[in-house]
C-alpha cells in the first residue's frame, strides 16, 4: 500500500493522523467509497462494521486487514458525523485530501457505495467486496487473503 497513500496520512476514527505504510503493511486492505447521505451506504456500513469486527476483534491474532475510507461527504462535518455514528474503528483518507478524486478515477468508481479489496501493491482483488460480504460473509475473506500473497503466520 506504499505505492497506492506514498507521501500522505490517514486519518483515525478519532482523528488522528496515522502512517499508512505502517497501518496498511501485509494487510488486505478495502478501499470503501461511501457517504454518510447515501442511503444504500448507510444500509450496508453497519454489515461492513460486523465484518471488520469480525475479523479483527475477536481474533488474536486479528486478521490482516483494514478498511481505509474515502469519503463522498459534501463536508468534512458531514463525514466526522458518518464515521462517529456508523464507521467501524478503521482509517480515512482526510475529507480535504484531493488524492479522493484520483483514487475514484483508478479504481473507476462511478457510484458508491463501492467496496475495492486491493493487494499490497494497488492491485484489485475484487471490486465487488460488498456483494462478496453481503453473499459470503467471512469466507470471503480468506480467498482474498489466499490471493493477496500477505506471507506471514496466520490461520483461519
Amino acid at each position: 500500500m506504499v505505492d497506492v497513500f506514498s507521501g500522505r496520512l490517514l486519518v483515525s476514527k478519532n482523528g488522528c493522523s496515522v502512517d499508512p505504510e505502517e497501518a496498511l503493511q501485509n494487510k488486505v486492505v478495502g478501499l470503501y467509497f461511501s457517504a454518510g447521505w447515501c442511503s444504500p451506504c448507510r444500509d450496508f456500513t453497519p454489515i461492513l462494521c460486523d465484518f471488520y469486527k469480525e475479523l479483527l476483534e475477536g481474533k488474536r491474532p486479528p486478521a490482516p486487514f483494514e478498511v481505509v475510507f474515502i469519503s463522498s461527504d459534501h463536508s468534512a462535518e458531514e463525514m466526522a458525523g458518518y464515521m462517529n455514528a456508523m464507521h467501524g474503528n478503521w482509517l480515512a483518507l482526510p475529507f480535504h485530501d484531493p488524492y479522493k478524486h484520483d483514487l475514484k478515477k483508478k479504481y473507476n468508481i462511478t457510484a458508491i457505495p463501492k467496496l475495492v479489496i486491493v493487494k499490497q501493491t494497488g492491485e484489485v482483488i475484487t471490486d465487488k467486496g460488498r456483494k462478496q460480504i453481503r453473499d459470503k460473509g467471512l469466507s470471503c475473506f480468506w480467498n482474498w487473503l489466499e490471493v493477496a500473497e500477505i506471507f506471514q503466520n496466520f490461520s483461519s
